[in-house]
């Protein structure tokens, strides 16, 4: 990576990002500031899939208190996530009742890595690649990357949680 292309990525905010969710619209993440926000990257063919409905319930939970929950699918785990947008996002809602935001299947990990997650990863605690399907990466109100949480830990993990309730109460 070139001096100024890492330059981008430190002088970036996570405001700064627009994607497209996983119906292929635009979604810019200025709307979420303010917010707390959990990033994963999810798939729906693998052991910890089941972790889709503790996110549910983590969003359900705490939605009105400013957390969101972004999934982001990704195939680069042993090919977990083959399906299409639009069969990702069926099975999420069918098999999870999933209604928090997803985004278009992407690379979270070697060439062609979607931006965020080059951000998250230039930016977070840790500089080492994802590790497998559903690393949680929570960002705080200001934007602020404040853990990254291993794909094992659960969304009902007691560190988890009392992460995401310490950024919600913080004032900024």
């Amino acid at each position: 990576m070139t001096a100024a292309l890492l330059a981008l990525f430190v002088n970036t905010s996570f405001y700064d990002f627009k994607m497209n969710d996983i119906g292929g619209k635009p979604v810019q993440f200025a709307k979420y500031k303010g917010k707390v926000t959990l990033v994963v990257n999810v798939a729906s063919q693998c052991g910890l899939t089941p972790q889709y409905e503790g996110l549910q319930a983590l969003y359900v939970k705490y939605k009105d208190k400013g957390l969101t929950v972004f999934g982001f699918p990704a195939n680069e785990f042993r090919g977990q996530e083959p399906g299409t947008n639009s069969e990702i996002k069926e099975f999420c809602t069918a098999k999870y009742g999933v209604t928090f935001p997803m985004f278009e299947k992407s690379v979270v990990k070697g060439d062609g890595i979607n931006p965020i997650y080059k951000w998250l990863l230039e930016n977070g605690p840790r500089k080492d690649d994802i590790e497998w399907n559903f690393a949680k990466f929570l960002i705080g109100k200001n934007g602020e990357i404040l853990g990254r949480f291993e794909p094992k830990i659960k969304p009902d993990d007691a560190a988890l949680i009392a992460a995401i309730e310490k950024a919600l109460s913080a004032t900024s």
